[in-house]
């Protein structure tokens, strides 16, 4: 606990630190692990190339961390991409 914020310490709070992680999380009972969850992505936007662009983000789950950065940064440039066409009229 940090004396200065003592609000802001971790200890005694009940996290699940295996969502974070991209292998699969041991069973509580010490037994065969558990699937990794697939990311939540949200509901549709109503534009299919936002959410085909949106979709690539669940490369993340299966790629390793130092992949991360190259995913976002795919995804980042077709969202990106999509708002400049919106912006210019093109449908």
């Amino acid at each position: 606990m940090d004396e200065k914020y003592p609000d802001q310490g971790i200890e005694g709070q009940d996290q699940n630190l295996e969502a974070e992680r991209g292998w699969p999380a041991a069973a509580p009972d010490g037994g065969e692990p558990r699937p990794a969850a697939e990311p939540v992505l949200g509901p549709p936007t109503g534009d299919d190339r936002v959410d085909a662009a949106v979709a690539g983000l669940s490369r993340l789950a299966r790629a390793p961390a130092d992949e991360h950065v190259a995913v976002l940064e795919e995804v980042h440039g077709r969202l990106r991409d999509i708002l400049g066409e919106a912006s210019e009229g093109t449908p």
